[in-house]
């Protein structure tokens, strides 16, 4: 297990945005020795991240975060759907993570092509589909339309995990797993921490 409670995790992950932010990165944990080191005694995440496949939007840089500090989940959009909520079930009772986190960020091109609307060709009407109540809200919301809806996807999403039945929610319950949301504004490289 990790040794870590979720706001211990929570406070590795702000220190490590900071870093980054700053441009201060360390860069912890990534050389041959953590290689050898998780390959021998296994992976023991402290967190894991929901986040957008988007390739500006890294958490392991994000967070300056090593080999084996984070579990990621990457979609487009940052939505889970069975296999990625079964992911993160794997990660919270098999590896004894404490905390998830759902990131979303600014200028989000999933989001932006939900809020543009029209038709989406092959596949992609499932994420138009996944993000419409979320750009729905963020229409009657003041500011920029696309992070509106982007920070009302983090707030759906980390509701749904909380109190979806089964793994996720016993975990919650028992106070063993703590799930948040985020917002990475890919600009200052920021992340902030949203209910």
């Amino acid at each position: 297990m990790t040794g870590h409670g979720p706001e211990r995790s929570l406070a590795e992950l702000i220190e490590g945005n900071a870093r980054f932010a700053e441009g201060k990165s360390l860069h912890p944990r990534q050389d041959a020795r953590r290689r050898a080191e998780v390959l021998e005694k296994g992976q023991y995440p402290f967190a894991a991240i929901v986040a957008c496949s988007d390739s500006r939007v890294s958490p392991e840089i994000v967070f300056d975060q090593g080999l084996g500090d984070l579990f990621v989940v990457r979609t487009a959009g940052n939505l889970v759907d069975d296999l990625g909520i079964a992911s993160l079930e794997y990660a919270a009772a098999h590896l004894g993570v404490p905390l998830i986190v759902v990131m979303g960020h600014s200028r989000c091109g999933a989001v932006t092509s939900a809020v543009e609307g029209g038709e989406a060709p092959g596949s992609l009407s499932a994420i138009h589909a996944a993000l419409a109540p979320s750009v729905e809200k963020a229409k009657h919301r003041p500011g920029d339309v696309v992070d509106a809806a982007a920070r009302e996807n983090v707030k759906s999403l980390v509701a749904a995990l909380g109190r979806r039945e089964g793994v996720l929610k016993g975990l919650v319950d028992r106070g063993a797993l703590s799930v948040v949301g985020a917002f990475y504004d890919i600009e200052r490289g920021s992340v902030e921490f949203i209910g």
